[in-house]
């Protein structure tokens, strides 16, 4: 079935809810995304200075400090003390994303995302494959040696070369070198590996993963007893293979998505007409009851499909 004729994601979620509830989520991370970004903005740009810094390292109302614990582990890496305030900026914002979720900050703050979303959806309509995929250690690889670079040349590593500071500094000074790295990722996105960046290679999300391994907000799929066999979830989740233990799960097992990698973007809300998953918190143990465990060769066809 080709690109033009396939069913449009999401139809039946509208159909049955409304617009506006089967996008929620969407619409509510494009908020907080632009939110954030903003608060960082409005200095340069109209000198009202709420916020100083960017998202390595800010000031808010000359009070609170927040600091990207990545960037200070690089930091003190490369032999440079931090400042009391970036060491406590720092434990602000880990414990935070240990406690929610470190992946939130992928899908709710990062403003790559949107840059990746759109590549993910013209892939999609311009009907091309899969692409390379490279394992999805690979980005736990690429964060070892980001440390291992800040280590051995004293410097902030990644900084140098972060989309995310790039697209900060472009917003604010104009066209440049940050644009063409910001266009490099899309393009990678769209032409060489379908959610390759985010998916694979950043080692930001790979970060995030790790601190909030053990986070209290998670994903239930305690409906799944009205699994419909869509696919929809699958088919817009940035990592689609965190679904399949809690949806495909029976009996005893839990109907929680546990794994790292989730983002808790809410997109399997949104699409999911029979409202099988929601939000909860990691020690909400219901284990969801299936009417009809799906077989192995079944979960992989539908995943595969999805991907």
């Amino acid at each position: 079935m080709s690109a033009a004729t396939k069913p449009r994601v999401n139809a039946a979620s509208t159909a049955a809810r409304g617009w506006v509830v089967a996008h929620r989520y969407l619409i509510l991370r494009r908020l907080s995304q632009t939110v954030f970004l903003g608060l960082f903005l409005i200095g340069p740009w109209f000198g009202i200075w709420w916020v100083k810094g960017n998202l390595a390292g800010s000031m808010t109302l000359e009070v609170l400090p927040l600091t990207d614990p990545l960037v200070l582990i690089q930091s003190l890496l490369a032999g440079h003390w931090p400042a009391l305030t970036a060491l406590i900026g720092a434990l602000i914002v880990g414990l935070g994303y240990a406690l929610i979720g470190g992946r939130v900050y992928c899908a709710w703050v990062c403003p790559i995302n949107p840059v990746t979303d759109a590549a993910h959806w013209l892939h999609q309509r311009l009907g091309l494959a899969k692409g390379w995929q490279p394992k999805r250690g690979t980005r736990l690889w690429v964060l070892g040696m980001v440390l291992g670079v800040s280590a051995a040349t004293g410097t902030i590593a990644w900084e140098l070369v972060n989309p995310i500071s790039m697209l900060h500094r472009g917003l604010i000074f104009g066209i440049g070198f940050a644009w063409a790295w910001v266009l490099a990722v899309f393009a990678f996105d769209v032409l060489v590996s379908r959610r390759g960046w985010c998916g694979h290679l950043c080692p930001v999300g790979a970060f995030c993963g790790l601190l909030g391994s053990a986070s209290l907000l998670r994903v239930s799929a305690a409906g799944r007893a009205a699994c419909d066999d869509c696919m929809e979830c699958f088919a817009v989740c940035p990592e689609p293979h965190v679904i399949g233990p809690a949806l495909r799960g029976s009996g005893s097992a839990p109907a929680l998505i546990l794994s790292p990698d989730c983002t808790n973007c809410g997109r399997c809300i949104d699409v999911c007409a029979p409202d099988v998953f929601r939000f909860t918190h990691r020690f909400n143990r219901r284990t969801g009851e299936t009417s009809a465990p799906q077989s192995p060769a079944h979960t992989r066809s539908g995943a595969s499909r999805a991907a």
